[in-house]
């Protein structure tokens, strides 16, 4: 039985479309936002010139302008508290800055088809059960067949059933950090109101017990805000390394494989098949101009880059591995994927037709 499952073409197929992942699930749900706005042509040329986050708003002026808004405020609701680097209690989540929306949601308008969500979903759920049903033919003809058909159903189902819970604690965690964000930030606001500090993101250069005492004491040495905002500038121009062991040791290394196409480029298979189409590099999420059937090429993703998953057909990443965000959503929405491709967005240029080998790991620039 583990020969069948073993299978990682099988294993893919069968992690496609599996129910209740929030965050392949927020991908589908921003093209049920781009839905709502698809009949309205006046709000589509608006929304290309929104730029400030009073754009909500504005709509209510136009035709279907509710409707739009309504969707989005739904949309944030759910998914407003997530945002690129999300884990950094900082960063402007997409509730505090709903513009960042816009992009996407119009790119899913020109990419997509109406109701492109559930026929996505629909499609690996059926390819899924297609993949479920030939292990089981195959097996059942064996000795012990009935028996091996049946625990390999229920080994299945629990896979299906349960994978998709993986993404949770990490919405848990996310969901709750905005929260913290909002509390934090009130305190800012009354310190900066009573005159202690000069504005209310000067908090997130203070330790959470020195952000205390300041509430406590109602004093602050300003030097030490201005120290390290000069240290984080410094900090931000350094490259870390991909590998450094709790003791703080680089360990750079190459993969050991054979039988690579000559001038193939090697990482890790994280979700397999074979795509080739134009790679997009893309470093920011906010720059992302995709039309279906790119490649994104990028240095690494987390769950805010899902969205731009429904409108690429392959993935290739410089960070990741087998269970990291970005290669569980590649196999959920059925995309070849290859991740730890050392200087992957600087060895592959923007526009460039590549093939990307999800199964062996590796890409060619064609």
């Amino acid at each position: 039985m583990n020969e069948w499952l073993g299978e990682q073409n099988a294993a893919d197929t069968l992690s496609q479309s599996v129910p209740g992942n929030i965050t392949s699930e927020m991908g589908l749900a921003l093209l049920d936002v781009a839905d709502v706005i698809r009949p309205y042509p006046k709000i589509i040329e608006y929304l290309q010139h929104a730029s400030d986050d009073h754009f909500l708003d504005e709509l209510v002026k136009f035709d279907g302008g509710k409707e739009t808004r309504d969707a989005i405020y739904a949309f944030l609701d759910k998914y407003g508290m997530r945002c690129v680097g999300e884990i950094d209690i900082t960063r402007t989540r997409w509730s505090e800055r709903p513009a960042t929306l816009v992009p996407m949601i119009l790119g899913n308008i020109k990419n997509h088809e109406p109701n492109a969500g559930h026929r996505k979903f629909e499609q690996g759920r059926q390819e899924a059960l297609k993949k479920e049903q030939e292990l089981l033919d195959r097996l059942k003809p064996l000795p012990d067949g009935e028996q091996k058909a049946n625990e390999t159903k229920r080994r299945i189902d629990r896979i299906r059933n349960f994978s998709g819970f993986r993404e949770y604690p990490k919405y848990a965690m996310v969901n709750r950090y905005f929260v913290y964000k909002q509390a934090l930030l009130k305190e800012a606001e009354q310190l900066v109101q009573a005159g202690v500090m000069y504005e209310k993101e000067d908090i997130y250069y203070l330790t959470f017990e020195e952000l205390r005492e300041v509430v406590r004491t109602q004093k602050l040495d300003v030097q030490i805000i201005h120290h390290r905002k000069e240290e984080y500038k410094l900090y931000e121009k350094l490259t870390p390394p991909r590998v450094i062991t709790s003791d703080g040791e680089i360990i750079m290394g190459k993969y050991k494989r054979e039988n690579l196409p000559a001038d193939a480029i090697a990482g890790l298979p994280v979700s397999s098949g074979v795509v080739e189409g134009r790679a997009r590099v893309i470093l920011n999420m906010e720059d992302a101009d995709l039309v279906d059937g790119d490649i994104l090429v990028t240095s690494f993703t987390d769950p805010s880059w899902t969205p731009l998953f429904v409108s690429i057909k392959g993935l290739v990443t410089e960070v990741g591995g087998l269970m990291t965000h970005g290669a569980v959503i590649a196999r959920e929405y059925g995309l070849p994927a290859v991740v730890g491709v050392e200087n992957a967005t600087k060895r592959i240029k923007d526009g460039e037709r590549i093939r990307v080998n999800g199964t062996e790991g590796y890409i060619e620039i064609l």
